[in-house]
């Protein structure tokens, strides 16, 4: 296991899709998809489950987010109704696909920093 000193922080890892122990990249094998395992130092990514817990929580930003524009846009300019779908839909999901990918991210290297695993007992 290489020195606590050369695994990426937790910020650098969700940024870059790093591998939270040795920092290669290639965390992810498709937009949210983690990686079976890392290349170039085998932790197995499989083991991790970060759950629905980044997908909850994002519901919830992305909404605001969107529900804040969508007000800004309407009382500023007030386009017709279509030019809110084109507009909204894409920012909905280009912000839910990059925001999911960090979340995700993020929650993998917090539970190997902190070897948490599902159904174990800590001492």
């Amino acid at each position: 296991m290489p020195s606590p000193h050369l695994r990426p922080t937790v910020v650098r890892a969700a940024l870059g899709g790093l591998c939270p122990q040795c920092g290669a990249r290639g965390l992810f094998s498709g937009v949210i998809t983690f990686a079976p395992v890392c290349k170039r130092c085998g932790l197995d990514f499989s083991s991790f489950n970060v759950g629905d817990g980044a997908a909850a929580f994002l519901i919830f930003i992305v909404a605001a987010i969107d529900f804040a524009g969508i007000i800004l846009v309407e009382l500023n300019f007030s386009p017709p109704w279509w030019v809110h779908i084109l507009l909204w839909l894409p920012i909905t999901f280009g912000l839910t696909l990059g925001l999911l990918r960090l979340s995700k991210a993020a929650l993998l290297a917090l539970e190997y920093r902190n070897e948490a695993r599902e159904g174990t007992r800590q001492k």
